[in-house]
């Protein structure tokens, strides 16, 4: 319901941000993201944003400025177009997906990050009888390495580091969960809305 008379200034971010007319400013995700988490926990030092496109780990120091950051924006491994592609394989709804890996037990790992051969080997687990739980379960931990392997390129020691999430697939309890548990239980925090973050 806004109208233009109504706004001080547009500042874009995101893949699109250079293409916005009329902006005051274009700023990188990274830096949007980086600042909004402070708004909602001051105490972060390493912010990790998975979104549709690619995922992200940053460092921020204590003045909550951005000191390192690591991107996996080569392929869709681990994002939320991966778990889309995943969701249809397993034919359920995307937003259902967080909570389907309870009471899985198995430790299933899914080989491939591919989102291609990922597809081919959720069928092939599907086909064999693989309860869909103990599927979800593997492809969380799948996403939870894979993102942790990011986290450890900016910040080697873990120790007495407040991690939270921001991005779409911070929606994602069971990715959220695999993610602290892959830390070694550290707690992840993540805001109500954590795909607005970066506004």
């Amino acid at each position: 319901g806004l109208t233009k008379e109504k706004l001080t200034a547009i500042v874009s971010t995101g893949y699109g941000r250079n293409r916005v007319e009329d902006r005051l400013c274009a700023v990188t995700e990274i830096t949007c993201h980086a600042r909004g988490i402070l708004a909602f926990y001051p105490e972060t030092r390493v912010l990790i944003d998975i979104g549709g496109q690619d995922s992200k780990a940053i460092l921020l120091d204590a003045g909550g400025r951005v000191t390192d950051f690591a991107m996996n924006d080569k392929c869709a491994a681990g994002t939320g177009r991966f778990l889309e592609a995943m969701a249809r394989a397993l034919q359920v709804d995307i937003d259902e997906m967080g909570g389907l890996d309870k009471d899985a037990r198995a430790g299933l790992t899914i080989s491939s990050m591919c989102t291609v051969f990922a597809e081919s080997e959720v069928v092939s687990l599907i086909a064999g009888g693989t309860p869909v739980n103990e599927i979800v379960h593997g492809l969380n931990r799948s996403i939870a390495s894979r993102t942790v392997s990011l986290v450890k390129r900016v910040a080697a020691d873990m120790n007495g580091l407040t991690v939270a999430m921001s991005g779409g697939v911070a929606r994602n309890t069971g990715v959220v969960r695999a993610i602290s548990e892959a830390l070694g239980g550290a707690g992840v925090l993540v805001p109500e809305l954590p795909d607005t973050v970066g506004a």
